[in-house]
């Protein structure tokens, strides 16, 4: 931008683009609303507006082909269907949201949103998805809803909008899908955004008296959120009752996601790949990260760019993690320094386009060999999380996996003595004292999330048992910190944790993220095949 148009004036402003015989606008008169579009000095002169509007190359034509995620959506939609017969179930994708000022994220839709339709990366803000009850049976693929995907289309670029509207104007952001081209790739139906209010309203009111339920996944879009309280409130539905079924929709969502299908486990398998090769890059950068002030900068920026050549972004905020910051477990300042005697805990994942991420961790020696008190340590958490991937077996329970490993890691803090009582004392209910070194789950559920179907009920979760088609983490980690006093010195400051991927299957737990060495011996083997950190 050139000085002139950055430089606030002291004097009375014209409105944008009247030129010299504009009538003179003082600050205090502009709305408040309007002033972000000072920056801009965009001409309102008819001759630019027709010239703007004109000159343009057709659009083609020609309609894309259904989408591979179009079944697999569909038969989503289908199970939930079955769940809520005679209701109206509003699912939206969310809006916007502002970074700064004028300036947004980018935009990911809810994982529920994204789930039901196929939709990834960064198509339609504001979109929701709508289930209209129809007759049990007669609805879509035989379910008990037709579903609409409402949402707004780009204006023409005959429109004022196409170049004027810096958030939604195809001049600023790029093209999006028609609703043809929606409706064509996913095999849904589409209408527009301005027809929403009346697609939720519609007949909808109090059951006992022929009214249409709603359901809404809450707390997405504040704006359906308001449509439809002020519909029910409107027309006498009782609102506390109403969160409470509202809630159990968002339950459904989430426990819809607890089996992949065929098509969900590729794109897994497509993260994990990705996340692997995030894994090398920031390997080559050990180096450069040792010499930099915020090595770990150098760590998390190194992987983020290898997330964004491959995928959509990172599936969560990236954790690089060095020294003493490795026991700081949700470390993502990531501006301390990167030494070669320390270990490095990097926890990342890239997102696929899908919005399907990975999450791995691995513990590096920065100087690409362990010590013998860090090989220690992460001998112990290797073998707790090989006992929990042991313990993984269709039918097993899901928080039976945890127990296995940090009764692991509890005999191993007991054979050096750090214990405080006795070993059957600590893993007593009413005792525990291990787990000031592993506070933490040893395993999530995965998928769209990084912490998938957290809204499933405990009965299918936690106290679940393991089923073909999930896919979690094993995540078991031991954390000594510099200030601890609990335990020798010579732990201080050493923090490891190794996750993988698994998917089950019929024939029992398959580690998704096999490629990336566990074993201390593979580490240190691999890293030397990629770089030599002490110039050997």
């Amino acid at each position: 931008m050139s000085t002139a148009e950055n430089t606030p004036s002291t004097a009375t402003t014209t409105a944008p683009g009247n030129g010299e015989d504009a009538t003179p606008v003082t600050p205090e008169e502009q709305p408040l609303s309007s002033r972000n579009e000072n920056r801009s000095q965009r001409p309102d002169s008819d001759a630019f507006k027709a010239f703007m509007g004109s000159k343009w190359a057709p659009k083609a034509t020609e309609l894309p082909a259904e989408s591979e995620v179009a079944g697999y959506a569909a038969q989503r939609r289908l199970k939930i269907s079955r769940l809520f017969p005679g209701e109206r179930l509003v699912i939206p994708a969310g809006p916007l949201k502002v970074r700064s000022n004028d300036t947004d994220y980018r935009f990911r839709p809810h994982s529920a949103f994204a789930h039901l339709t196929g939709l990834g990366v960064d198509h339609e803000p504001d979109a929701v998805l709508v289930f209209e009850p129809t007759e049990e049976g007669k609805g879509d693929d035989g379910g008990n809803h037709h579903a609409t995907l409402y949402f707004r289309e780009l204006a023409g670029r005959d429109s004022a909008e196409f170049y004027a509207n810096a958030r939604y104007g195809e001049f600023w952001i790029g093209s999006r899908l028609s609703r043809a081209e929606v409706r064509a790739l996913l095999s849904l139906e589409t209408a527009d955004l301005a027809d929403l209010e009346t697609a939720v309203t519609k007949d909808a009111g109090v059951v006992e008296v022929g009214g249409i339920r709603v359901r809404l996944l809450r707390e997405v879009d504040l704006n359906a959120d308001a449509l439809v309280d002020t519909s029910r409130i409107n027309t006498g539905v009782d609102l506390e009752a109403s969160d409470e079924l509202d809630a159990k929709l968002a339950e459904a969502l989430s426990e819809l996601r607890l089996i992949k299908d065929e098509w969900e486990v590729e794109q897994m398998r497509k993260a994990v790949a990705a996340t692997v090769n995030g894994f090398h890059e920031v390997v080559k950068e050990l180096p450069r990260a040792i010499s930099h002030p915020r090595g770990e900068r150098v760590i998390e920026g190194a992987f983020f760019a290898r997330a964004r050549e491959e995928g959509n972004d990172l599936g969560y905020d990236t954790i690089a993690a060095s020294g003493n910051n490795a026991t700081v477990l949700h470390w993502i300042r990531n501006n301390g320094t990167v030494k070669a005697d320390e270990l490095l805990l990097l926890d990342a994942g890239v997102e696929a386009d899908s919005l399907y991420t990975a999450d791995i961790t691995r513990t590096l020696p920065v100087s690409g060999k362990y010590s013998e008190i860090q090989r220690k340590v992460y001998q112990a958490v290797l073998d707790a999380a090989d006992a929990g991937f042991a313990a993984a077996t269709i039918g097993t329970r899901f928080r039976e996996v945890h127990q296995a490993a940090i009764t692991v890691l509890a005999e191993r803090l007991d054979q050096w003595g750090l214990l405080p009582v006795s070993l059957g004392e600590v893993l007593a209910p009413e005792g525990q004292h291990h787990r000031r070194w592993m506070p933490h789950g040893t395993s999530h559920h995965l998928g769209m999330d990084v912490h998938d179907c957290a809204q499933a009920k405990r009965e299918l979760y936690l106290d679940g048992t393991l089923t073909e088609g999930m896919v979690f983490t094993i995540e078991p980690g031991l954390y000594f910190k510099e200030e601890d006093l609990a335990v020798p010195e010579e732990y201080r400051g050493i923090g490891v944790r190794i996750e993988d991927d698994i998917l089950m299957t019929a024939d029992g737990p398959v580690n998704l993220s096999a490629a990336l060495p566990r074993e201390a011996d593979d580490v240190e083997a691999w890293m030397a095949g990629i770089f030599s950190p002490t110039g050997e």
